[in-house]
């Protein structure tokens, strides 16, 4: 099945009050909430499921995707717009040992939660949106019944997000330093890339789902090509989703505004490749099945696509809280500048509906990277409200 390219995360731009939309004009203003005034809260990286072993603007679909008839395809589009017109608000984190995140051993029984973030304060930023068409045959739950890796056709009550106790493993991450030219950004995306691999494949492969890695491209001219189409490349197009291939065009992460914050693109980043995760575990499946079946600007439909983004949201955070202080370059500092750059990006900022809102697109972010469990990234069990 073939899909038109995902949406971009919203463009940011100065502040602006949480609370109803306002259009953009001219450069994108810095929306959301107001950065926290005390430390940040430190994340809590979490042990396994049960057996697990130690250790930015939109390309318009413009009618739609060409057609396919061989298999899937999935596109998503980062958009980088307006990237930060002002200084990233460096939060200290005063942290005694007692805080400082350490693997906790064995897990609990599987449960059913419902995840409430309401609770949690920020905002919600917008990146990918995703569209595709309802498949037109396949088992509605668990695909195929033949040996071997399986998606599963679930939301709500998918297999991963049952278990209170599982998160990703404490890792060490080591990331080239971040410098503003084309060799050096591939190396960070490609180091980053292998992190997350690291991550993600152990953790879906333990639920029996067939995981691959995401081919890494870096485009380099001003459009290119890929198998949902011919993407050009400008202020609003920093990484783009198709069919197992992430694309990072430099050109479009606007380094000249964003500067010297790898916390930032690392995020950004990560959240991409949630969707990627969301696409192996056959979240993404049947995320978009509901999406068709509704229409996708009813008022169902974007909600759908609300709880889709603001899952690959949480994915993102739950990496970088896993893998921050941890020996390797992930430093509080990029998690600090990360965590306040969520609350600048969302549909406050877009004039969107289909992302959320700039506070839920950063609170579901610092529900992930806070304690990282994977349960607390159910978006599609949460109720509108916190995903409005």
């Amino acid at each position: 099945m073939t899909q038109p390219p995902q949406g971009p995360w919203p463009p940011h731009g100065s502040q602006q009050p949480f609370g109803g939309q306002q259009p953009p004009t001219g450069p994108q203003p810095y929306g959301g909430q107001q950065p926290p005034t005390g430390p940040l809260p430190p994340p809590r990286p979490a042990p396994g499921p049960p057996g697990y072993p130690p250790q930015w603007g939109q390309q318009p679909p413009y009618g739609g995707p060409p057609k396919k008839s061989n298999g899937p395809i999935i596109a998503i589009c980062l958009g980088a717009a307006a990237l930060l017109v002002v200084g990233l608000v460096v939060v200290v984190v005063a942290v005694s040992s007692s805080k400082d995140p350490v693997a906790d051993g064995g897990s609990i029984p599987p449960a059913t939660l419902s995840n409430t973030p309401s609770e949690r304060t920020g905002g919600s930023s917008s990146t990918a949106s995703s569209s595709k068409p309802a498949p037109s045959s396949r088992q509605s739950s668990e695909g195929p019944s033949s040996s071997g890796p399986q998606k599963v056709y679930k939301l709500a009550d998918h297999p991963i997000l049952q278990d209170p106790a599982a998160g990703l493993k404490n890792r060490v991450c080591n990331l080239p330093a971040w410098q503003s030219n084309q060799a050096a950004a591939e190396a960070f995306f490609t180091a980053a890339s292998q992190c997350l691999d690291a991550a993600w494949g152990p953790f879906l492969e333990h639920y029996n789902l067939p995981f691959t890695p995401p081919s890494l491209h870096f485009p380099t001219g001003s459009s290119f090509q890929t198998e949902c189409g011919n993407i050009q490349v400008g202020i609003a197009t920093a990484a783009y989703y198709c069919e197992n291939n992430l694309y990072v065009p430099f050109r479009g992460l606007q380094t000249d505004q964003y500067g010297n914050n790898p916390g930032v693109y690392l995020a950004l980043f990560a959240h991409e490749y949630g969707h990627h995760v969301q696409e192996v575990a056959g979240l993404m499946d049947a995320a978009w099945e509901e999406i068709y079946a509704a229409g996708q600007n009813s008022d169902k439909g974007l909600e759908m696509a609300r709880r889709k983004e603001l899952q690959a949201q949480c994915f993102s955070g739950m990496f970088l809280g896993a893998h921050v202080d941890r020996g390797g370059t992930i430093t509080r500092d990029m998690y600090d500048k990360a965590w306040d750059d969520q609350e600048t990006r969302g549909d406050n900022t877009s004039g969107s509906r289909d992302h959320g809102t700039n506070a839920h697109y950063a609170s579901w972010w610092r529900a992930g990277a806070k304690d990282n469990r994977i349960v607390d990234c159910n978006t599609f069990s949460a109720s509108s409200s916190d995903v409005s």
